[in-house]
């Protein structure tokens, strides 16, 4: 009887310290609770609509996730993801180029400016929040520029990229499948990745130990703004139209889904599971909440209180740990 008592005792503080389980849990018990109190939760064209809107959400969190274990953010990951349509959307309807070309040119211009980003934070020594938030206006500003009102009769090929199917489900879902397996392989196998852990844990020794944080730095911020550059290619492809306000409000969420899938604001913990666990909550009451007819304010209340309590529940435990 000890024994039995023991094991559930261990199997229960495995799961309350691996945030990615927890999170599971949770996630699986509010949607038997959601297909009871609502018809419309369960069935299939919610579940395609929820599949849909998690790809893109989950492929800027893997991003996000990265920057977050080696203690940095990006608040401007929102303003790329609406720039990187708008980019490509100008150049196949005003300027007539060719959509894999147009594509390819969005795509370097976002990276570009994750590049931007990690040279002035970890160069020059501006701090992530002032750089990502000046970046965050700055592109929002030239995406409204080159963007408009909005950009339509965008060619077939590229609207192809979000409207294929494969076994029946949209190939947006399957982007994000593929993404989350390279990743999940990078960041926990491959030892360039693993690098980023210990510059979270203490930047200073890593760069002792011989760790090229500057260079390590940068290329996180571009695989953030690469990432949120593909799912904004993505999601401009599926709505068949590049809008300038795409992403607005993108860095909340995924910063949240991040704290919650067991990263830390201070940095060194965190794993691509996490992020998508953390991602599938978020969406999961986003999806609640329009179904109960929620207003988009009261929706944004509920999103930054989530944020706001797993931040304090993560500067606690830090403190907790410390003492």
């Amino acid at each position: 009887m000890d024994s039995n008592t023991n094991v559930n005792t261990s199997i229960t503080r495995r799961i309350l310290q691996s945030r990615s389980a927890f999170l599971g849990i949770i996630i699986v018990a509010l949607s038997i609770a959601a297909s009871f109190i609502f018809d419309a939760f369960s069935t299939m064209l919610n579940l395609k609509s929820f599949l849909l809107n998690l790809s893109c959400n989950s492929i800027v969190a893997i991003g996000m996730m990265i920057l977050l274990i080696s203690g940095a953010f990006d608040l401007s990951v929102g303003s790329v993801f609406g720039l990187a349509g708008c980019i490509a959307g100008n150049l196949m309807f005003y300027h007539q180029a060719n959509w894999i070309l147009s594509v390819f040119i969005a795509l370097i211009v976002c990276i570009g400016i994750g590049a931007l980003n990690g040279t002035l934070i970890s160069k020059v020594g501006v701090d992530p929040l002032v750089a990502t938030l000046a970046m965050m206006g700055l592109v929002r500003g030239f995406a409204l520029i080159i963007g408009g009102t909005g950009i339509i009769g965008l060619p077939d090929g590229f609207l192809k990229i979000a409207d294929s199917k494969l076994l029946h489900m949209r190939i947006p879902i399957w982007y994000m499948i593929v993404i989350i397996i390279i990743f999940t392989f990078l960041v926990s196998k491959v030892v360039f990745f693993r690098k980023y852990y210990y510059i979270g844990v203490n930047e200073k020794a890593a760069n002792l130990t011989g760790i090229n944080v500057v260079k390590m730095r940068i290329i996180s911020f571009m695989i953030a703004s690469g990432l949120a550059a593909v799912a904004g290619i993505i999601l401009t492809s599926r709505l068949t139209v590049a809008l300038s306000s795409s992403g607005e409000g993108l860095e909340l969420r995924v910063i949240t889904a991040c704290i919650l899938g067991g990263a830390s604001l201070s940095g060194g913990k965190g794993s691509v599971m996490g992020a998508v666990m953390g991602t599938i909550f978020v969406a999961l009451i986003n999806n609640l909440m329009i179904i109960a007819k929620v207003g988009s304010y009261w929706q944004s209340v509920v999103i930054g209180s989530i944020l706001l309590i797993a931040v304090t529940a993560d500067a606690v435990l830090n403190k907790s740990r410390a003492e």
